[in-house]
């Protein structure tokens, strides 16, 4: 690894992608149905320019690094260092020109998430962290992030991007889990992540992810004090099923209510 000051590599990374990505938010842009038939996955010219704008970035800087990207797929995936790009997670977000999304930036080291971005241009906000801490940054400047504590389903807020990425079975469990929970929100992708961290937000559970939707928050939410896997507790950063809890306290009761 060069001697590179990963932090602020990444800050440049962020800033980089919201010049490319900032400019068609809430404009006349053209949206792409990237799905096959019968389904809609959103792709915009913004989603290729971020993310085209940050590998040009890094192949110039870490030319033996692989990267893993929404749209412009996988280079050297097998590297000792990948990073793993989604320049907008939250593009149906995007295109209704509600500010809920965000870009994440991951860098995983031998397959194991080690620096986790997500940066919202609009708001002027970044979320950043490598396992052992957290930071945020804002219009009212920068402070660590630390998960709150919770002790029940009961006390908990939990949030998921939409009922509707359940399904079978999984719908039953999420909604049983929802059921224990004081109160729930839905439609946030990354931020409902990053409000964890924050310790605003005490579950996330979602299903269907991809590496490039959840790498990048691992950092950040292990470096706040969280803990995030998979339903059966494996390591989330290859995506899939996602539990995130602030508490391991409320995240044992909803694996048990997951795996029962």
């Amino acid at each position: 690894m060069s001697a590179v000051d990963i932090e602020a590599f990444v800050h440049d990374l962020a800033r980089i992608s919201g010049e490319a990505i900032l400019p068609f938010f809430r404009s006349s842009i053209g949206v792409e149905n990237k799905a096959e038939v019968g389904a809609f996955d959103p792709v915009t010219e913004a989603d290729r320019a971020g993310e085209a704008a940050m590998r040009r970035m890094i192949t110039a800087t870490f030319p033996e690094h692989g990267i893993i990207g929404e749209e412009h797929g996988s280079e050297n995936p097998d590297a000792e260092h990948v990073w793993v790009l989604d320049p907008i997670d939250g593009t149906r977000a995007f295109i209704a020109g509600i500010p809920v999304w965000g870009t994440l930036i991951g860098l995983s080291r031998k397959g194991m998430p080690a620096f986790g971005m997500m940066h919202q241009p609009f708001t002027r906000e970044t979320f950043w962290g490598d396992c052992a801490r957290a930071r945020y940054e804002g219009p009212a400047g920068q402070r660590a992030l630390r998960v709150r504590a919770c002790e029940t389903l009961a006390e908990a807020t939990i949030m998921t991007t939409s009922p509707k990425m359940f399904r079978d079975g999984d719908k039953t469990r999420y909604d049983r889990i929802e059921g224990e929970c004081r109160t729930y929100r839905y439609g946030a992708d990354c931020y409902a992540y990053c409000m964890l961290a924050a310790g605003h937000v005490d579950l996330v559970v979602e299903a269907g992810l991809k590496p490039y939707d959840i790498l990048a928050l691992v950092p950040i939410i292990e470096g706040a004090g969280g803990i995030v896997t998979t339903w059966d507790g494996g390591p989330a950063g290859e995506g899939g099923r996602i539990l995130a809890a602030g508490d391991r306290r409320v995240h044992d009761q909803a694996m048990a209510i997951l795996n029962g």
